[in-house]
């Protein structure tokens, strides 16, 4: 039997198709002090480079993963332990350490790893997550995916059912979009909702998928229970019309890097395969009209067409508005748009991609408002 004053660091699985993941360097050297939080090492994925954090407090007591090597999902890669923990106690928890045996949700992602709804407003993709009467809907920004959500999913399964779903024109949804605009986007997730048997659920949007979920609780209030908006669009007017004309434009490594790179904190969690992804999609029949009409009808010149604040101030629904301070694509000043209607946080060395690059300290906020 294993100590269990002894905890692991393994690595993590982020999203439904990671397998595997590369040690890139420790943050903390063996000996430090770890509090619950803290960044401890980096990791890159065949979709990204991300900070795994401390899930338990004590001090780092081995750093097993080596740099630049490739370890499979719940490896042991570090060992954490208080100061009375023995040197042999550690080396025997790491000699005895198995990666736990398959659970009933490690089951269900041996069988098909996403889900399609065929709704009105096209077949959209979605991922599903967790149990439980309570219902949780993600909702992704301009040219994003559900891939978006990838440090998120699983830990909001923990309070309810999570949906994470491509919007039409995106990730693997049919290309075509009806209209370009808010409201339409916004029925485009309540069809979703429809097919898949919700009456209501919890909002949770980022960036453009913010606006739709002010937008959805505006038009349909008694389908949405609560709003978490993330490095959202649509509480005020600026926004960088450099990176979304850049996305549009982009058909090149060279051009689409720098554009991603303005999305994070740190430009270095921008991987090659994450460009050639995006590049992928892009090459896709239908998704260049897709993003140049709502990029058109959503930000023109250097614009948010439709700001929702004032109604939102108005609506009778809980809501959490998180932005990034070190955003290059919508001002984190936008975060206070809503005054004392809405809690308000903006999280330091973190940029558009929030939900990424702090996803602990994300999901907690998100779980405190929804409830656990």
């Amino acid at each position: 039997m294993l100590d269990t004053r002894i905890k692991p660091i393994v690595m993590p699985k982020w999203g439904l198709s990671m397998s595997e993941g590369k040690v890139t360097g420790w943050l903390k050297p063996p000996g430090t002090k770890i509090s619950v939080g803290d960044e401890i090492l980096e990791v890159e994925t065949d979709k990204i480079a991300g900070v795994v954090e401390a899930g338990d407090a004590g001090i780092l007591r081995r750093a097993i993963g080596a740099r630049d090597t490739i370890y499979p999902v719940k490896a042991l890669i570090g060992v954490i332990a208080d100061e009375e923990v023995s040197d042999d106690e550690i080396d025997a928890f790491v000699a005895g350490y198995a990666a736990p045996a398959e659970d009933d949700g490690a089951a269900e992602e041996s069988g098909p790893k996403y889900e399609f709804a065929d709704t009105p407003f096209g077949r959209l993709r979605y991922a599903k997550r967790g149990e439980g009467e309570r219902a949780i809907v993600l909702i992704h920004g301009f040219g994003g995916d559900l891939d978006n959500w990838l440090f998120n999913i699983d830990a909001l399964a923990g309070a309810g059912t999570v949906y994470a779903l491509d919007l039409p024109g995106h990730g693997q949804s049919d290309k075509v979009i009806g209209e370009a605009s808010l409201g339409w986007l916004s029925g485009a997730v309540l069809a979703f909702m429809d097919t898949i048997g919700l009456g209501k659920a919890h909002l949770v949007g980022h960036s453009m998928g913010g606006a739709v979920a002010m937008r959805t609780a505006l038009d349909q209030p008694g389908r949405v229970a609560s709003l978490g908006l993330i490095g959202s669009a649509g509480l005020g007017a600026e926004i960088n019309s450099g990176y979304t004309d850049g996305f549009v434009a982009g058909s090149s490594r060279r051009d689409m890097k720098p554009v991603l790179e303005q999305l994070f904190h740190d430009p270095g969690t921008v991987t090659r395969q994450l460009v050639e992804d995006i590049l992928k999609y892009k090459r896709l029949d239908g998704v260049d009209d897709a993003l140049r009409a709502l990029s058109a009808s959503l930000f023109p010149a250097s614009r948010q067409s439709e700001i929702l604040a004032d109604r939102l101030k108005a609506a009778d629904v809980p809501v959490l508005v998180v932005f990034g301070a070190s955003d290059k694509v919508i001002p984190p000043a936008h975060a206070q748009a809503l005054g004392k209607r809405a809690r308000a946080e903006v999280l330091g060395e973190a940029g558009h991609m929030v939900q990424m690059e702090k996803a602990n300290k994300v999901n907690e906020l998100l779980l405190d408002h929804i409830g656990r």
